[in-house]
C-alpha cells in the first residue's frame, strides 16, 4: 500500500522552478532516499509561516488528500519570526505553538502521523565566531517543547544543520548556500549572498540530515523501513 508523506513548510523545503535554480529546497531531494511505497508530496511554499499557511487554507488542501497512515512533516519558523509582518508573525511561546497543535491534530484526526521538524538553521555567526544559537530565534526550542507536550516525533534539523555547518567550517559551509558572484548564473545576473536559502548541494545535504534524523527518531519504525539506506553510503 502506498503511503504519502506531505511536507508543510517554507522556502527552505519548497520546490524551486527553473527560473530560481541553482536555489533548491531540501524537500526536492527527500524522495530519492525513500522506496517506491512512499510518495513525497511537497507542499512547502516560499514565504509562509504557520499562520499564513493555515489562513491561506493550505493545511486544509493537504487534508483533502490525506489518508489514514499518511505522514505530515511540519517545519516552520523563519517567517514566523517576521514581527514587522502581522500576516505572518507568531509569538514562539504563543500562537506559533498553538498553530503547531492545529497541524498535529489535523493529521491525527484523519488517522495519520504528524512529525515536527525544527527549522533548519541560517548560516549566521555571532561576534565570537561561533554559530548563532538563535539563528531562527526561539522557534526551534518552541518546536521541541511542542513535541514533548503532544508526544509527537521530533526531527531536530536546527541542531543537525548547525552541527553540519560547524563541521564544515565558516568557508566550506558557504558552499551549501546561495553565494554566487555576478554573472555566474543567468537567474542571478548581479550575484547573490544568501545565508538562508540553499543551493542544490546544500538542499541535498539537508535532505540527508532529515533522513538521518528519521533513522534515529523513536516512533517512526514504519517510515524507517522504507528508507533506502544505500543512498546514505
Amino acid at each position: 500500500m502506498s503511503i504519502k508523506l506531505f511536507l508543510a513548510g517554507d522556502s527552505t523545503a519548497a520546490q524551486r522552478g527553473s527560473d530560481q535554480k541553482p536555489m533548491a529546497g531540501w524537500g526536492e531531494y527527500l524522495q530519492s532516499h525513500l522506496d517506491s511505497q512512499i510518495t513525497v508530496v511537497n507542499r512547502a511554499v516560499n514565504g509562509r509561516s504557520t499562520k499564513s499557511f493555515l489562513e491561506q487554507g493550505r493545511l486544509a488542501d493537504i487534508m483533502r488528500e490525506f489518508q489514514p497512515g499518511d505522514y505530515l512533516f511540519i517545519q516552520f519558523g523563519h517567517n514566523d519570526q517576521k514581527v514587522e509582518d502581522p500576516e505572518r508573525y507568531t509569538h514562539p511561546g504563543g500562537e506559533y505553538r498553538q498553530n503547531l497543535h492545529t497541524f498535529i491534530h489535523a493529521a491525527r484526526q484523519l488517522g495519520g502521523y504528524p512529525v515536527l521538524l525544527t527549522p533548519v538553521s541560517r548560516r549566521r555567526y555571532i561576534p565570537s565566531g561561533e554559530l548563532d544559537p538563535l539563528a531562527v530565534g526561539e522557534y526551534p526550542e518552541a518546536m521541541r517543547q511542542t513535541a514533548i507536550e503532544t508526544d509527537t516525533p521530533l526531527l531536530d534539523i536546527f541542531a543537525a544543520s548547525q552541527s553540519l555547518y560547524h563541521r564544515l567550517g565558516r568557508d566550506e559551509s558557504k558552499k551549501l548556500f546561495m553565494h554566487l558572484p555576478a554573472g555566474a548564473s543567468p537567474n542571478y545576473p548581479d550575484g547573490i549572498e544568501d545565508d538562508t536559502h540553499f543551493c542544490e548541494e546544500g538542499a541535498e545535504a539537508i535532505a540527508r540530515l532529515v533522513i538521518e534524523a528519521m533513522e534515529q527518531a523513536p516512533g517512526l519504525a514504519l517510515l524507517k523501513s522504507h528508507i533506502q539506506r544505500r543512498e546514505l553510503q
